[in-house]
């Protein structure tokens, strides 16, 4: 069987290849039974093999006695907050987030909210592994199901009442906006939360078909039909979810993609305006992080890459703001949890503060060039000897391994690390230069494939 891929963050791969009803029914059951029959809420994006994976995680988790709550297609964050306010036990979303229209997957989640962590992970693991014949309940005790349907409606009523979101100016400000919804999860909710800012909006790929006309990861190189239309338009802002709309990107009123980096900054930038206290990111987001909160006399700790890693730092620090640099806006004002409809609200909120052009907003940031590659591990690669390599190579500089091996240097850096939802490395640096950049990546890339 091709290998699935199982992290922290839930279970990735393949339909057909690797994932199917079978393994899923399997995770629904360990699931289930690591929540004790408790109450679940299931969500998923819409993938086109959502409805098939669908049935076999309820399946698994009826039969273990559990209560599923199915609030049908949602984004990754209204799943969260859902978990909470229903009191469940625990919470899946069926999805494989950025992956390729092929994939799916199971994120799993406990009764707070947040993802997994890596023991609570791994003790869903043990339960399967172990197998739960022996937790599979007679046909008068298995769980029953029901339908949730106000759950995007909880989730955009906290964002309007956030006490720095001022509606009425937003609404002022009659925003052009164009926004790619990728055919995923998160057009239907962004639609209502355009129409209360009072925004005029076209929406690209907007339909929940899960047939991606494009990659849907929200990287500039996926955005082309999106900038032409923000300048067709003449929109303020050009707006990029990902499938299951935790992740948001940018694009300038100029049809320029600002890159998934500036979201976060972006944010962070607003609300440190509006009140001061501890920023949480991963090892992998940009020094603008940083840059941004010493001007407002602020902290940045940093962390593994993963949303519960920041999450759960987040919390132990009291942070105001967290995220990660591929566009996910974590404020616990709402959830600890990524949030594309929280980072929208946040962006026009700070555009119509601002009163000028997104270009421009943008400019007045400190500007850091990143790149990024990433190399196959189908070829026979070994991770962790690539990793040794490097180590050894630049073990007289400054390097961190918390996640990788990331080298320091003067106002640059550059990370390898293996990722934790597809079968690759990725290389990632970052510099004052594009040039910079681009040689640190390159230089990395090539002693990997050495």
């Amino acid at each position: 069987m091709p290998q699935l891929m199982i992290s922290i963050s839930g279970v990735r791969g393949v339909i057909g290849e690797g994932l199917t009803p079978e393994v899923m029914l399997g995770f629904a059951q360990a699931y289930g039974a690591y929540c004790k029959g408790g109450r679940v809420v299931l969500g998923r994006d819409s993938r086109v093999s959502g409805p098939l994976l669908h049935h076999a995680v309820t399946a698994g988790l009826m039969a273990i006695g559990c209560e599923v709550i199915d609030i049908g297609i949602a984004p990754t964050p209204t799943v969260k907050i859902a978990t909470h306010n229903l009191r469940a036990a625990g919470g899946l979303i069926i999805t494989a987030s950025h992956n390729p229209v092929m994939w799916n997957g199971i994120k799993m989640l406990a009764s707070d909210g947040l993802f997994l962590d890596e023991e609570q992970g791994k003790e869903v693991l043990a339960i399967r592994d172990v197998g739960t014949s022996s937790a599979l309940k007679k046909w008068d005790s298995i769980g029953q199901a029901s339908f949730y349907d106000k759950a995007s409606d909880d989730h955009l009523a906290a964002v309007y009442t956030l006490p720095f979101i001022d509606i009425e100016k937003i609404r002022r400000r009659k925003f052009r906006v164009v926004a790619d919804c990728v055919n995923g999860a998160g057009g239907v909710m962004l639609k209502k939360l355009l129409e209360h800012f009072g925004c005029e909006f076209v929406l690209l790929n907007e339909p929940p078909t899960g047939r991606f006309t494009h990659n849907p990861e929200p990287v500039p190189e996926n955005l082309g039909e999106l900038c032409e239309a923000v300048k067709k338009h003449r929109a303020h802002i050009g707006l990029a979810l990902d499938p299951d709309a935790d992740r948001l990107a940018l694009i300038s009123e100029k049809g320029v993609p600002l890159g998934e980096e500036y979201t976060l900054a972006l944010a962070t930038a607003f609300l440190l305006s509006k009140r001061k206290g501890k920023v949480v990111v991963n090892l992998s987001t940009s020094m603008v992080i940083d840059d941004i909160a010493a001007q407002h006399g602020c902290t940045v700790e940093r962390t593994k890459v993963g949303e519960i890693h920041v999450a759960k730092h987040m919390q132990k620090v009291d942070a105001v703001i967290g995220g990660e640099g591929n566009g996910g806006v974590i404020l616990p004002d709402i959830h600890l949890g990524r949030d594309a409809m929280v980072g929208v609200a946040m962006i026009l909120q700070q555009l119509a503060d601002f009163g000028g052009p997104l270009s421009e907003l943008h400019a007045s940031l400190p500007q850091y060039f990143m790149r990024r590659r990433k190399v196959e591990l189908s070829s026979g690669l070994d991770p962790k000897q690539v990793l040794q390599k490097i180590l050894q190579k630049y073990r007289h500089e400054n390097l961190d391994t918390q996640d990788g091996v990331k080298i320091l240097r003067d106002e640059s850096w550059v990370q390898v690390r293996a990722s934790n939802t597809e079968p690759i490395l990725r290389i990632m640096s970052e510099a004052r230069s594009a040039a910079i950049a681009e040689k640190y990546c390159e230089e990395l890339a090539a002693m990997v494939a050495a």
